[in-house]
């Protein structure tokens, strides 16, 4: 599958990078190790999403380093040499050429030699930015490279003088998505649209929860994703009130509801889907009074993602919903919307926030306020809007018909200057759009 980000964007997120870098200053950044799974096998390798940001390069044991204003390129890669025999066991290196050719990068050297080239790019430069305390064992590495450096002052050799966070400007970056990595996101929702749909239809034979997690992969693959974007949440019954549930081993049995949360990642980008739906194909009451609940929420959130609107609007609107629907239901007794929302009385059924950034991270970078003030919704951002209830089987403070429910529904939204666009609409969220389905 052809990457959907092109080399010139690449080129484009360095550059803008090093226009918001203060001058005379180096950026450097590692990319990921490779880590043990067990013994000599090793966890499929996945990109630092910084890393890939700013290089598209997908290899371990390599460094990218931004040096506005050099002579001889402003982007310089040191990574692994072609290396024929190596290639054999494990597959095609780009090499320092490839990373010109193929990559875009300005200038390129074996990573065997970094510790005699990069000491002197660094050298000179008032301010260096890294990701500090992210990886020890290259903090150690460049501190080698600083001293060598200061061992050379009284010839003359100037060490920096700053370590600056290099996170603060490329998070910030990579924040706004462009329209190339919001069609990424946007095909990578459509793949986990469709592996929901057919864990919907699966469920419907029983069996355990596995088997539904087995068909979410099974579409993830069959569609070009080869990873899901984090553990795949499927809960059935009362481990659907388990908030980060990833046995997935139980039953699936007639009664019950199955709340799924998973997504694929495509191109290092990530989706997050959660819908919840009967095994039986059909809701009971309780179940659908609790989720018609969720649904008004999720809906009375989405309208607030809009530009003007700030991080909180959502989860505002989607609180007031669920206490209101908890209230209705009789969940909360002798109180009002207000004073329940000011005492968290819905915490013990709604206990997290309705949404969080997305993109690379399916936890996404970003900060939520800028000062004390939450940020503003602008054009580009993309975050989910996940509202829930969830009733613990052992809360004996409402009737036990309610006990063991726990409904979540989510989306991918990102902001557009009109409002906003659900990239994860295709999958059925209403009760008739599910029950049909279910049926079908």
């Amino acid at each position: 599958m052809a990457s959907l980000i092109s080399v010139k964007e690449f080129n484009d997120r360095r550059r803008r990078l090093m226009e918001r870098m203060a001058p005379d200053s180096i950026a450097i950044l590692p990319a990921a190790p490779e880590r043990v799974r067990n013994r000599d096998v090793l966890h499929p390798f996945r990109q630092d999403s910084d890393f890939h940001y700013l290089t598209g390069f997908d290899e371990p044991d390599a460094v990218v380093v931004l040096i506005p204003g050099r002579e001889h390129g402003e982007s310089v890669l040191f990574c692994k040499e072609r290396n024929p025999e190596k290639e054999l066991w494990d597959g095609f290196l780009a090499g320092p050429e490839g990373a010109i050719e193929h990559f875009g990068l300005d200038d390129a050297f074996p990573i065997s030699d970094i510790d005699d080239i990069l000491p002197g790019m660094i050298e000179g430069r008032s301010r260096v930015y890294y990701p500090l305390g992210k990886d020890h064992n290259f903090d150690a590495k460049v501190m080698d490279w600083v001293k060598v450096i200061r061992s050379k002052v009284r010839s003359g050799a100037h060490p920096p003088g700053e370590f600056v966070a290099l996170e603060h400007l490329l998070h910030d970056l990579r924040l706004y998505k462009s329209a190339a990595e919001i069609k990424v996101m946007a095909k990578a929702g459509e793949i986990s649209c469709e592996a929901h749909k057919r864990a919907m239809k699966r469920a419907r034979k029983g069996g355990y929860e596995y088997n539904l997690e087995a068909e979410l992969i099974h579409t993830f693959m069959e569609n070009g994703a080869r990873s899901t974007a984090y553990p795949s949440i499927v809960g059935s019954g009362q481990n659907a009130c388990i908030l980060h549930y990833i046995e997935n081993s139980a039953p699936l049995k007639d009664g019950d509801l199955v709340l799924i949360d998973a997504g694929c990642e495509l191109e290092c980008y990530a989706s997050d889907i959660t819908r919840t739906f009967p095994v039986s194909g059909r809701f009971s009451d309780q179940q659908r009074a609790l989720y018609e609940v969720v649904l008004a929420a999720q809906y009375a959130a989405i309208e607030e993602v809009r530009p003007g609107n700030h991080w909180d609007h959502p989860h505002q609107a989607a609180l007031k919903v669920l206490t209101q629907g908890l209230i209705d239901l009789g969940l909360l007794k002798n109180t009002t919307v207000e004073q329940a929302i000011e005492d968290q009385a819905f915490k013990p059924f709604f206990m997290h926030r309705t949404g969080h950034w997305l993109g690379m991270d399916v936890h996404d970078v970003g900060d939520y306020k800028v000062g004390d003030a939450w940020r503003q919704l602008e054009p580009g951002m993309a975050l989910t809007v996940e509202p829930g209830l969830y009733v613990a089987p052992d809360n004996t403070d409402v009737d036990e018909k309610w006990r063991g429910i726990g409904i979540r529904i989510e989306d991918d939204v990102v902001v557009t200057k009109e409002g906003c666009r659900v990239l994860t609409d295709a999958v059925p969220k209403t009760i008739p759009e599910i029950e049909a389905l279910m049926a079908d």
